[in-house]
């Protein structure tokens, strides 16, 4: 783990903005790219919290299953997190308040150690992911509302840069391009997928 914070703590500060671009090819024409991208429209502030659980065997992150039926992103393989509210102090607020609800996991138990680039969603949200280390003993309770399941994921496979792979799929009419993680029955994918190959260059790369 030491490590791991090390080498984040080396890239604080340094945000950039990432969207699913990463995965579209070069020769896609402009009316098919993300929209938010580069329309000018007006984005929707987010946070999520990308929680690191300390384990006997490793790192792993935390993720939660979405219910099936939210109006966004049902059933979808998320980090916890939701809109900056009016309320909020900041992203990093934001991010441990929303995990406390969809998760029950209180701040107290939850290290901040960085955070990675703003990724803007397909939905219209910038979202900010926060990076906090998490130690056992806890307990988790999710949302009944919002959160159908709560596992973790092993960080080593899942930053493992064979794994990230790129798919297309049709919404509204028009083909969208997207990284994705396959980590047992769990498909990850989209901005969730694109955190994690951001988490995955701040960690690998040299």
């Amino acid at each position: 783990m030491p490590e791991v914070v090390a080498r984040l703590e080396a890239t604080a500060g340094v945000i950039g903005r990432r969207s699913n671009e990463a995965a579209e090819p070069e020769e896609l024409v402009h009316e098919e790219r993300n929209e938010w991208i580069s329309s000018g429209k007006p984005l929707i502030p987010a946070a999520v919290l990308v929680p690191l659980v300390v384990r006997e065997n490793g790192l792993s992150v935390m993720l939660t299953k979405r219910t099936e039926h939210l109006n966004n992103h049902a059933g979808q393989i998320s980090f916890p997190g939701g809109r900056v509210d009016d309320s909020d102090r900041d992203a990093q607020h934001t991010a441990l308040r929303e995990t406390e609800e969809e998760v029950g996991l209180h701040a107290k138990h939850i290290n901040i150690v960085g955070e990675l680039d703003e990724y803007i969603v397909g939905t219209g949200y910038l979202v900010n992911p926060i990076i906090g280390v998490i130690e056992p003993p806890f307990e988790l309770t999710p949302h009944e509302g919002e959160v159908a399941e709560i596992f973790e994921a092993p960080l080593e496979f899942l930053i493992e840069p064979e794994n990230m792979k790129r798919h297309a799929r049709e919404f509204d009419g028009i083909k969208r391009h997207y990284f994705a993680i396959t980590w047992e029955e769990y498909f990850i994918w989209g901005a969730t997928a694109g955190m994690l190959r951001n988490l995955s260059q701040r960690l690998l790369e040299e």
